[in-house]
């Protein structure tokens, strides 16, 4: 079947599932293959579950006899394409967003501002790969005005292959940083593949980057595109200064060399969120929302899922960021901390991982850090925290720490939780 002709079927049907237990009436079943399961086991589970139509790869499973099955040489590449057919049907104008750090954040401010004037489609939760990203753009319809595609990669070429699908208008990076160190190979490697996205822009005619003037790095990457620029010198299409950061992040900022400034107040943690809110305030102001309307949906805005959070407990002050970690987020934010008041400073952090040969020194420089800045009350979790040379207190995992806790809890401590999703820190958060 032609592309052409599976989106006639998906203009009936247009809820994609890819999970056969989560088919509603008159959805389409794709049968994605995972490293341990080949979905298309679980096409006639979905027929009779709801699903109008399953779209296979494997002849093992197909029923000729079955008209509602739909066979095709390959279902992740269909759905790639059939997202990419319907993009370019809507022709609705794109925001896509990379970088190493911030780029989940970036995303749900820019979202937030948007969201103040215009009907946005934007990406939920970590659906930033090569299914996500696909799934995403089949939920816009011709209601929406503008979309926010954030896009992640841990290989070089991933974000290429996502931009042939996304065909954005518009692109920002949010920064680069040694992350994903094994799939990439080196910073280099890392640059190079978050640089694929703006590669692309300059395929269009009109390709236009959004840049932090501040980063020298992403902005010589963005030379021959439109620059709309914003950061902390006089004169940029957007400017500001951060007032405070002590533990709520409060900026003001003006657009190019007007005598007004407009002070916000988040409920961000770390001043390493200014260029974040600062690329939601120029992204908020290209596309039409005013300075009042910005400064109220960066104000409600509060952080969920274990990033740049602070929760205060009957016991202790957390600030918790903990959904993930690298060499150049887990320096932004113990240099934070060393800035900010509070009693008790402590530490609790995991494992920074995907860094392949340079994970020792990588690791080792955490703790050199954390001497020099004079941090005592420090307890780390994971097997490459432990192997560095250090005299602070070392778990193996997040289950051997939690023991610890169990017995020796701690009290009236201000505490930075810091570390990758995988070492699952957020599970010692209810004993804190």
């Amino acid at each position: 079947m032609e592309i052409s002709d599976l989106y006639q079927l998906f203009l009936q049907c247009p809820r994609i599932t890819t999970d056969s237990r989560n088919c509603s009436q008159n959805s389409i079943f794709v049968a994605l293959h995972g490293e341990h399961f080949d979905g298309n086991a679980f096409a006639a589970a979905a027929l009779a579950n709801g699903s109008a139509y399953a779209i296979i790869d494997n002849p093992e499973y197909y029923d000729p006899e079955d008209s509602r099955m739909v066979l095709v040489d390959d279902c992740l590449d269909t759905l790639q394409r059939l997202a990419n057919h319907h993009r370019r049907t809507l022709g609705i104008k794109i925001l896509a967003i990379t970088g190493t750090n911030g780029k989940t954040t970036t995303k749900e401010l820019i979202a937030t501002v948007l969201s103040e004037v215009h009907n946005v489609l934007y990406t939920h939760g970590n659906m930033n790969n090569h299914i996500g990203v696909p799934l995403t753009l089949l939920q816009m319809t011709n209601r929406h005005n503008l979309a926010v595609i954030e896009m992640g990669a841990s290989h070089p070429g991933e974000i290429g292959k996502l931009t042939d699908i996304v065909e954005p208008n518009f692109g920002l990076i949010t920064n680069i940083g040694k992350a994903h160190l094994e799939g990439f190979g080196s910073f280099e490697g890392v640059k190079r593949t978050k640089g694929e996205l703006f590669d692309y822009l300059r395929t269009k005619e009109d390709g236009t980057a959004f840049v932090n003037d501040d980063n020298k790095c992403i902005d010589g990457m963005a030379d021959g595109l439109l620059k709309i620029k914003y950061g902390t010198a006089d004169g940029l299409y957007v400017n500001g200064e951060i007032v405070s950061s002590d533990p709520f992040l409060t900026f003001r900022w003006r657009a190019g060399k007007s005598p007004d400034y407009t002070e916000v107040k988040t409920h961000l943690i770390g001043a390493y969120n200014f260029e974040n809110a600062m690329a939601a305030v120029a992204v908020g102001r290209f596309f039409g929302v005013d300075a009042r309307h910005i400064k109220m949906a960066l104000e409600s805005y509060s952080p969920s899922n274990n990033r740049s959070q602070f929760r205060q407990t009957d016991a202790n002050r957390l600030i918790i960021d903990a959904y993930n970690a690298n060499p150049t987020s887990m320096s932004a934010a113990i240099a934070n901390f060393k800035k900010i008041n509070g009693e008790n400073k402590a530490l609790i952090l995991g494992d920074m991982r995907e860094l392949g040969v340079e994970s020792a020194s990588e690791h080792q420089k955490v703790i050199d850090m954390l001497v020099e800045y004079g941090f005592t009350d420090v307890m780390l979790v994971g097997t490459q925290f432990a192997a560095t040379e250090n005299s602070f207190k070392c778990f193996p995992n997040v289950v051997a720490f939690a023991d610890y806790l169990r017995n020796h809890p701690l009290y009236d401590r201000t505490i930075l939780i810091k570390g990758s999703n995988a070492v699952h820190l957020e599970k010692v958060i209810d004993l804190l």
